[in-house]
């Protein structure tokens, strides 16, 4: 109860992080049919999440008063049966939406790109396709938005590419084939020079291309399989990183980057070893901190060098992590998929400030706007406020 300022049922089942704009809280939520749904144990075949043949799915748009958490409005984007299914612990709306304040990108992955005003007002959808993912995991990229363009990373199975969207209409800008099988990672846009870059993470090759004409400006060796944790850049430099059936953490230089830059000197340092596989590492006032693959084990490392500022430090309560790290005012935050949360210091040494817990699962990111933290668990919105 402490510290609760408000606390509002979801409906349906998601991992897509929460974003704010204003005065709204946006999220996006799966809903299907309740019959016939798979335990967690269940030996179907089918994973949590993934409803029983011909179950249809509301895929759904919702958004929140965020001072008072009531429901302002809420679309369904889409009513489809699923052409497959996800991870066991997955769902069927893992992608974040993204806005900038004129318009809202709810992406479906296989069911579409949606773009609303942000009165819940449909401007415009586009089908891509379906996708083919390994093992049938699940989708869960997310867009990247960048001035009037909207990127979208669709690696899969099949025939993989990279596309870039008007904002405004939908229309089709550029898309590039892309020699990749399945990944999970969100594209990265960054600033060099005055020349925006769009660079994705992936297990064959990182690439990075040309915003506004997909011209490939420089790649790098490919991380492990099953990429997923978006990359993270500060100035003129970006980090890369994935830890299934293998560890790779790459700093690469953007300022000389160029051409296939593996072994090059822009590579600023490697880490080889207990990187993160599904959260994302969080780069916060100089340092990164991740977790070792998905387990309640913290690091830290000097962003300029890749040398390391703690770790191995032990979350002892935390059970699996599939939520980035986020920070605010000094403090790191820390979730754990079993609804314990740690506030560590920033920098050294490793110091924890306070531990809390909620019940509820928690597989989504935080958000945090001023004094208000936003948490999606797998039943409810929460705002933790001191208010």
């Amino acid at each position: 109860e402490t510290n609760v300022l408000w606390k509002k049922p979801i409906g349906g089942y998601g991992h897509a992080t929460p974003i704010v704009w204003g005065d709204q809280v946006f999220l996006l939520t799966a809903v299907k049919s309740e019959a016939n749904e798979p335990s967690e144990s269940s030996n179907s075949g089918r994973g949590l999440g993934e409803p029983a043949p011909d179950s249809p799915v509301d895929y759904k748009v919702l958004a929140f008063d965020r001072h008072t958490g009531d429901l302002v409005w809420e679309k369904v984007a889409a009513h489809e049966v699923p052409h497959e299914g996800t991870h066991r612990t997955g769902s069927f709306a893992s992608a974040s939406p993204v806005t900038d304040g004129e318009l809202l990108f709810a992406f479906f992955g296989s069911r579409g790109i949606f773009a609303y005003d942000l009165e819940g007002n449909l401007k415009w959808s586009k089908d891509l396709g379906d996708m083919t993912i390994k093992r049938g995991f699940g989708e869960g990229s997310s867009p990247a938005l960048h001035g009037n363009s909207l990127v979208i990373n669709w690696d899969h199975e099949g025939d993989s590419f990279i596309i870039v969207l008007d904002k405004r209409t939908g229309e089709e800008k550029w898309r590039r084939p892309r020699d990749e099988k399945t990944s999970w990672s969100t594209p990265r846009v960054v600033d060099v020079n005055g020349r925006p870059q769009v660079v994705v993470n992936a297990t064959n090759r990182v690439r990075s291309y040309d915003l506004e004409t997909g011209e490939e400006i420089w790649e790098c060796t490919g991380m492990t399989d099953n990429v997923i944790p978006t990359p993270v850049a500060v100035k003129d430099r970006i980090y890369l990183t994935s830890g299934f059936r293998g560890s790779l953490m790459v700093a690469v230089n953007l300022s000389t980057a160029k051409g296939d830059v593996t072994g090059s000197d822009s590579v600023d340092w490697e880490i080889s070893r207990d990187t993160p596989y599904v959260p994302s590492p969080l780069l916060y006032d100089g340092k990164l901190y991740y977790h070792k693959r998905n387990d309640n084990i913290l690091y830290s490392v000097d962003a300029e060098t890749g040398e390391v500022v703690y770790g191995p430090e032990r979350l002892d309560d935390i059970r699996d992590v599939y939520a980035s790290p986020v920070a605010a005012d000094g403090k790191v935050y820390l979730t754990g998929r079993n609804g314990v949360f740690y506030v560590v210091s920033a920098g050294a040494p490793f110091q924890v400030l306070a531990k809390n817990q909620l019940d509820d699962e928690f597989s989504a990111s935080p958000a945090i706007v001023g004094d208000d933290l936003y948490l999606r668990g797998r039943n409810h919105l929460y705002c933790i406020s001191d208010k």
